[in-house]
């Protein structure tokens, strides 16, 4: 008997066993299902978010006040070296001298415990105030619903208006028209001259639905004490320049800053490319973590195969004393059971394979909406399990049959 012939004959006895072959199917089935079904749901997931920040752009740094995060570090008992905080004149010169590579945007956060009032209606002391100009939607990825941005005489001349988030909206104005009316923040009356698309937020944080945005020339005239902090966010012309532009910018900052030549630098440049190298960190934890309970789910449906094909040795006993008496070799008894081993897999790879991508693109489109996601690399790493699986459950019961004496299985009823 031959190879192709004991293929033959091991797809036969699948076939004449179909209800068994369907039901082990269904248990590699739901395991393979879990394993891809999480991973295509997270991978979708991971694509939407970095979706999201696709308008950031994979070419934008921010130029910041060093210990942005607040207060001194400290580090093996010695505490690090202060910097003056970067101003505003300094980040307007950056900006202007960094214009000829690419453009920028200069911002600073007034306060993020703000109380603004319309009328007699008044929101509860949590809304961020934020300084900007009128680049800095652009190169933040962020729309306006309704409205407009900031013309450039408005923040050249920092003019009292402002573009506010829905929350602010749905607090203050509930169903009436927010454009061109009112509100005021610090004893101040601003012009609502556009409405942000909702944003959501991560971690019940404020984020940019509750928050207002002014011209950053009216905001520097709120730092009375001089303490806010400027930053700068710049894009580069070109992704694969990235290094060399930010370089350029620590050289124009230096001299703006007038940092002496063996002087560290009294700022700091990072790249927003950093948001999608967390992204990327995190969605591996949750691949690692997806892998492992469907290795779990895989494990118990390789122990169900191994059981119903060591009861399938046992009914067959007598055909495998035949097929002995007749000449078959324990290589080739052997490899008719591993081959319905690995062949109930596959069947129950494909049809997992098939159901857990629709279940994870179905999840991932339910939490938000996307495309519709075909991961090749789990569809193989998928079969592949599936193959080890029928290796690793038919080998002992393959092996078992393969020892079995020709008299003895004879006389077997």
């Amino acid at each position: 008997m031959d190879l192709i012939e004991n293929i033959k004959e091991a797809l036969r006895s699948v076939k004449v066993n179909l209800l068994r072959t369907i039901l082990t199917g269904t248990i590699i089935a739901i395991g393979i299902m879990s394993l891809v079904g999480m991973l295509t749901a997270i991978d979708g997931i991971k694509t939407q978010i970095a979706d999201s920040f696709s308008g950031l752009g994979a070419n934008n740094f921010d130029v910041r006040s060093k210990g942005f995060s607040g207060g001194r570090g400290v580090q093996q008992g010695v505490v690090e070296k202060s910097f003056p905080i970067v101003r505003y004149k300094e980040a307007l010169s950056f900006q202007e001298q960094f214009s000829s590579i690419g453009p920028s945007t200069v911002f600073t956060s007034v306060t993020g415990a703000a109380e603004v009032k319309k009328g007699s209606k008044k929101t509860n002391p949590n809304v961020r105030v934020t300084g900007i100009d009128d680049q800095y939607f652009n190169l933040k990825g962020l729309k306006l619903e309704k409205g407009r941005n900031f013309s450039a005489t408005e923040v050249r001349y920092g003019n009292n208006v402002c573009i506010i988030g829905l929350d602010i909206v749905e607090t203050l104005f509930g169903n009436e028209e927010p454009l061109n009316d009112y509100i005021t923040v610090y004893g101040r009356r601003y012009t609502v001259v556009g409405v942000l698309e909702k944003q959501g937020s991560v971690g019940g944080g404020s984020g940019a639905d509750r928050a207002i945005f002014i011209p950053v020339e009216n905001a520097s005239r709120l730092d009375t004490r001089g303490t806010f902090r400027y930053s700068v966010t710049a894009s580069g012309s070109d992704p694969l320049r990235l290094e060399y532009e930010m370089g350029q910018a620590t050289g124009i900052m230096r001299k703006i800053r007038q940092d002496r030549v063996t002087d560290e630098d009294s700022f700091e440049i990072v790249k927003s490319q950093s948001v999608a190298e967390s992204l990327e960190e995190v969605a591996g934890y949750l691949r690692i973590g997806g892998f492992g309970i469907g290795f779990i789910t895989l494990l118990g449906a390789s122990i169900g195969l191994m059981n119903i094909m060591l009861v399938s040795v046992t009914e067959r006993t007598r055909e495998i004393g035949i097929r002995k008496a007749l000449g078959a070799t324990p290589l080739r008894i052997r490899q008719q059971f591993l081959i319905e081993a690995i062949v109930i897999c596959i069947l129950g790879g494909i049809l997992g394979v098939i159901i857990g991508i629709i279940i994870g693109n179905v999840v991932a489109n339910i939490i938000g909406p996307g495309g519709f996601l075909i991961p090749w690399l789990w569809i193989f790493v998928g079969l592949a399990v599936c193959i080890f699986v029928g290796l690793a459950s038919g080998y002992f019961p393959a092996r078992k049959a393969s020892k079995l004496d020709p008299i003895e299985s004879l006389r077997y009823e």
